[in-house]
Parts: structure tokens; C-alpha cells; sequence
């Protein structure tokens, strides 16, 4: 799988509606196929962060970057962002999450 994370750095207005104003974008990344999984986190540390954590199967990653609602995200979002976000992309085996042995319940 493709497994993306991505750090995202709202302007302080914008923090509390981010979940709303990604909305479109989150919903429809989601029923792309080939997504496995995208989700949405705020910061502990910082309330202005979102982190995003997404996968896509082998090489369903492009078609997300080309399709159109990825396109109008790539429009209005940055209105709302501080600076660029920041971002790991890799490759990885399997298509799920592992249970965390050192943790087991």
C-alpha cells in the first residue's frame, strides 16, 4: 500500500471549522476506490495542526491526485492554510493496520 501522512497547518480562524471545510474532500477521497483509509487528526500540541494519515492499494494514489475533487481541493484549501503542508509518502506491505504487541490487550 501507499501510506501518506501528511501535517497540515491551519490559520488560527480557521482551526475550528477544518473538519467542515474538508468535509467534500474527506468524503469523497474515501469512496475512491482503491482508498483504504483517511482520517483526520487535531494536534495535542498544537491546535492549529491537523494531521492527516491516508493509504491508497498499489498505484491508486494517481488517481487520486488527478481526480477532480483532489483538483478543487488543490484550489481552496491553501486559502486556509499558514504554509505548505508537510508530508511522508511510502510504500509499504499489507493493506491494514498491525496490533501494537508491545501494548496488548
Amino acid at each position: 500500500m501507499i501510506f501518506i501522512c501528511v501535517k497540515w497547518p491551519v490559520k488560527p480562524e480557521f482551526a475550528d471549522r477544518w473538519v467542515e471545510l474538508t468535509r467534500d474532500f474527506t468524503e469523497a477521497t474515501r469512496a475512491e476506490p482503491g482508498n483504504l483509509f483517511f482520517q483526520w487528526s487535531r494536534s495535542v500540541d498544537d491546535p492549529t495542526e491537523f494531521v492527516l494519515i491516508e493509504a491508497f492499494k498499489d498505484d491508486a494514489a494517481e488517481a487520486h491526485v488527478t481526480s477532480p475533487h483532489f483538483r478543487e481541493a488543490q484550489d481552496e484549501l491553501p486559502q486556509y492554510l499558514t504554509s505548505t503542508p508537510k508530508v511522508r509518502n511510502v510504500r509499504m506491505d499489507g493493506d491494514h493496520w498491525d496490533e501494537l504487541s508491545e501494548f496488548e490487550v
